[in-house]
């Protein structure tokens, strides 16, 4: 882009990294010294967002672990994507290249099951529950000691799934193996690992992935019908979806008429916002596939803060992958007519206080909640007391809801209500 005001992030796709004109490309990019501090691939940069640094950093020396170590098999959870050929495309832990191996077990594992004409599902053994996700021309598995059912962990690499695609489109991918079934699809997904980590770090911890829904900034319905007004009225011909958010929760969310966004897609989305810092630096514009949309071909979202300190992040999805300056025109109008109205420091003043205490519920002994409404699709809870503040702590409540989730909705047997009485808390979940 060339303006100064308007940093041009642009994450390469499949089109772009298999063109014959590359190398004519490349040497274009070197003569445009000019232009070079300007252009960032998105794909490329260490853009974990501060409050992720310590754990995503921690997952980037997990990769160097020696995959026969102990320290490597005493983790909770693995996950593992391959090819149908056999080929490492992703590990959670350690690298692709030694486990190679393991993944053609893996993969032997399924052909051996599909030559009898059947399909293989899960196996368990020893406390360890490995689960298989056959979704052509890749295949994913996942390796759990936790107490999750096969069907949450089948749900969490569907969600690893839907982020390869979101990278490369499904038509893509299935145009890639059918060119070539031994492909190395790390070439194309190189740099693109730490959107997995997080994706992966999120189902660990966020109750909007487990709970099929998200939630919003606590806001007067009265700013929040200006914001979504103000957001109506910045349109253009080819935008598709308005979407603000602040940080991991929802203000508003705009379409167009007869297009509806599901909560993958949209999960999706904050998984590529709060994964990247680059975009605080300016106008992001990336190609973005969003598979429980469309899987064949790409949107391009502009993603920009309202302001570089902000946690207020707008991103405006258009079908038109030339359409950067007009989604940058949308913005400058929604965030005029927003300050005309006086919506943005209702905006701020929200901002201040986005959750609430567990006491402000009123109920004695009550530790923590989730709530979720079926009609809306959103969810609310508390912030953590003291007695889940640490890390570990939260890891452990979040397991303590996931198993109350298989509970209620297990696949055989699915139940209205469910008490249990523990050693630290008593729960109760309620459909």
């Amino acid at each position: 882009a060339g303006q100064k005001s308007a940093m041009f992030v642009h994450a390469q796709s499949f089109e772009d990294l298999t063109a014959e004109e590359e190398v004519g490309r490349e040497a274009e990019l070197d003569k445009s010294g000019e232009c070079t501090e300007e252009l960032k691939v998105m794909v490329g940069e260490k853009t974990i967002e501060e409050q992720h640094n310590n754990d995503i950093s921690s997952e980037s020396t997990t990769k160097e672990e020696d995959v026969s170590s102990e320290a490597w098999r005493s983790h909770r959870k693995h996950v593992f994507v391959l090819s149908e050929a056999g080929k490492p495309i992703y590990t959670r832990y350690g690298t692709e290249e030694a486990l190679s191996s393991t993944m053609g077990v893996m993969m032997a594992l399924v052909s051996f099951v599909e030559a009898e004409k059947n399909i293989i599902r899960s196996i368990h053994a020893d406390g360890c529950k490995v689960v298989f996700l056959a979704k052509s021309p890749l295949v994913l598995v996942g390796v759990s000691r936790t107490c999750q059912s096969d069907k949450e962990l089948l749900r969490e690499l569907q969600y690893i799934y839907y982020q390869i695609v979101s990278l490369l489109t499904l038509t893509q991918l299935n145009n890639i193996f059918q060119h070539k079934q031994n492909y190395d699809l790390r070439r194309l997904l190189a740099g693109s690992e730490y959107l997995t980590d997080n994706l992966l770090h999120r189902l660990d911890r966020d109750p909007g992935l487990l709970l099929s829904a998200v939630t919003c900034l606590p806001l007067a319905s009265s700013a929040r019908d200006v914001v979504s007004s103000s957001l109506q009225a910045a349109k253009a011909k080819n935008l598709v979806f308005s979407i603000l958010l602040a940080g991991d929760r929802l203000v508003t969310l705009v379409r167009k008429k007869d297009q509806f966004l599901h909560h993958i897609d949209l999960h999706l989305v904050f998984n590529l916002v709060g994964s990247s810092s680059s975009f605080r630096e300016g106008e992001g514009w990336t190609p973005i596939c969003l598979p429980k949309f469309n899987t064949a071909g790409f949107f391009h979202a502009h993603i920009s803060y309202l302001e570089p300190a902000s946690q207020l992040c707008l991103i405006l999805v258009s079908t038109d992958r030339e359409d950067f300056f007009n989604m940058s025109d949308c913005k400058q109008r929604f965030m005029e007519r927003l300050s005309k109205r006086s919506a943005y420091q209702a905006l701020k003043e929200a901002l201040k206080c986005p959750s609430y205490s567990v006491e402000q519920v009123g109920i004695p002994e009550l530790r923590h909640f989730l709530y979720k409404s079926k009609s809306s699709g959103l969810y609310t809870s508390p912030e953590f007391p003291a007695v889940y503040q640490s890390d570990k702590e939260q890891e452990r409540l979040m397991g303590l809801y996931q198993d109350l989730h298989s509970n209620l909705h297990h696949p055989t047997r699915p139940l209205r209500s469910f008490y249990r009485c523990s050693e630290t808390e008593n729960l109760l979940a309620w459909v």
